[in-house]
């Protein structure tokens, strides 16, 4: 349990400066830019500032690593399927980001889907996700995915006793189907303490630019924590198979947790570098006959910076 105030507010500070570093992580560039002389220190002590200088090295070096790893899989046309689960706010969206940052979106892809319709709760359970399954040469990150059945559907009471039963039954078939097609199925739970979720939503709770994070879902799961303890023990012991096994990642320290993710992730897939050929630029073409013809002034966008 949270001893003091005190340690309320340093993890929620500390939540806000890693909100700055992922911003700061979209712009820079490894091989040219310093993260440390980008963005003030606000008080850190030289080892975090050495752990933070130590992170962002590591962070590119795998980063670079998922290049490869996506260049192999597009030329060998293997299909990957990557579920990422977890408590909210434990990091997965911050995980996702961070793989998917620096890759072409033809070829990874992220699916958040939103709450089923009405027309979509009268399918079957795995319908609405199946469209979504890789073709040869692609990756999928599913941000949530089919587990919602065992986790918030099951809590908040929106399947039945019979639903809930019935994906257990069905959904070691369905993802043994998918790897006997050839779909590698790799599944992550992000894991986080009762006081570490706190904290981050409260840190949610006064950064205006977060607090769409904070649906009414979020905030009930609060309340529910033990519930939702129970479903996911149960989860995790009726799904973990040897044909897609469970992987937990350890996110109550969000840095370590991208990291850890990030290097297990690359291990589990047999990628190899892929020589790519050399490119030449073309010269352009000049014609003497072509006049570039001026923008119209009313459609320019005004430049205000």
């Amino acid at each position: 349990m949270l001893n003091t105030p005190q340690d309320v507010i340093h993890r929620m500070q500390r939540d806000i400066a890693d909100s700055y570093d992922e911003e700061l992580e979209l712009e820079l560039d490894d091989r040219e830019l310093d993260p440390e002389t980008l963005l003030p220190a606000g008080g850190r002590s030289d080892e975090e500032k050495e752990a933070r200088r130590a992170y962002f090295r590591e962070l590119f070096r795998l980063q670079a690593e998922l290049v490869k790893l996506q260049d192999w899989v597009v030329h060998t046309g293997h299909r990957v399927v990557i579920l990422f689960e977890g408590r909210d706010a434990a990091g997965k969206g911050g995980v996702i980001k961070r793989i998917a940052q620096r890759l072409n979106p033809r070829v990874c892809r992220v699916v958040a889907l939103p709450a089923p319709n009405d027309r979509e709760r009268t399918q079957w359970y795995f319908q609405r996700y199946v469209c979504h399954l890789p073709a040869a040469g692609e990756i999928v990150l599913f941000d949530r995915s089919w587990y919602n059945r065992a986790g918030v559907e099951r809590v908040m009471g929106f399947c039945t006793d019979a639903e809930y039963e019935e994906f257990f039954q069905t959904v070691p078939e369905f993802e043994r189907m998918l790897v006997r097609s050839g779909v590698q199925l790799i599944k992550y739970w992000f894991s986080i303490s009762d006081e570490e979720q706190n904290a981050r939503f409260l840190a949610r709770l006064h950064d205006p630019l977060k607090q769409w994070k904070l649906s009414p879902m979020d905030l009930e799961s609060r309340r529910r924590w033990e519930e939702y303890t129970k479903a996911k023990e149960i989860m995790l012991e009726r799904t973990h198979i040897p044909e897609a096994r469970w992987w937990v990642v350890q996110g109550v320290d969000k840095k370590k947790a991208r990291l850890n993710c990030i290097a297990h992730l690359l291990s589990q897939i047999p990628y190899e570098e892929v020589q790519r050929p050399s490119i030449a630029l073309p010269e352009r073409e000049y014609h003497e006959d072509y006049v570039r013809r001026p923008v119209p002034e009313e459609i320019i966008v005004p430049e205000r910076y």
